[in-house]
């Protein structure tokens, strides 16, 4: 198992930029795809985005694409998540995930489909 912790989160107003990081210990992190998760008060974890372990394919949830850049940097073991654009119903707790595999597909993936997780991050957009 890999262990992760978030950072970055905060306020923002609405347009401007976060970047998140997730940094990760414990088992190589570039065995692993990775991605974000984020859950808004009331609501269900959704999908954000995903990569896979090299960092050349990536997958965004439709609420993010164009605004949203997932990275990674296996040297220091770190994930990004760039987020710009931001708008109030962005407002969540972001989580970082190790992937089942080093590989990812197009589509939605299941929470189901990442075994590690992080404590999260708290983003709030104020309109």
């Amino acid at each position: 198992q890999v262990q992760l912790v978030e950072s970055g989160g905060g306020l923002v107003q609405a347009g401007g930029s976060l970047r998140l990081s997730c940094a990760a210990s414990g088992r190589s992190f570039s065995n692993y795809a990775m991605g974000w998760f984020r859950q808004a008060p009331g609501k269900e974890r959704e999908f954000v985005a995903t990569i896979n372990w090299s960092g050349s394919v990536t997958y965004y949830a439709d609420s993010v694409k164009g605004r949203f850049t997932i990275s990674r940097d296996n040297a220091k073991m770190t994930l990004y998540l760039q987020m710009n654009s931001l708008k109030s119903e962005d407002t969540a707790v972001y989580y970082c995930a190790a992937r089942r595999g080093s590989q990812i597909v197009a589509g939605t993936p299941f929470s189901s489909d990442f075994h590690s997780w992080g404590q999260g991050t708290q983003v709030t957009v104020s309109s």
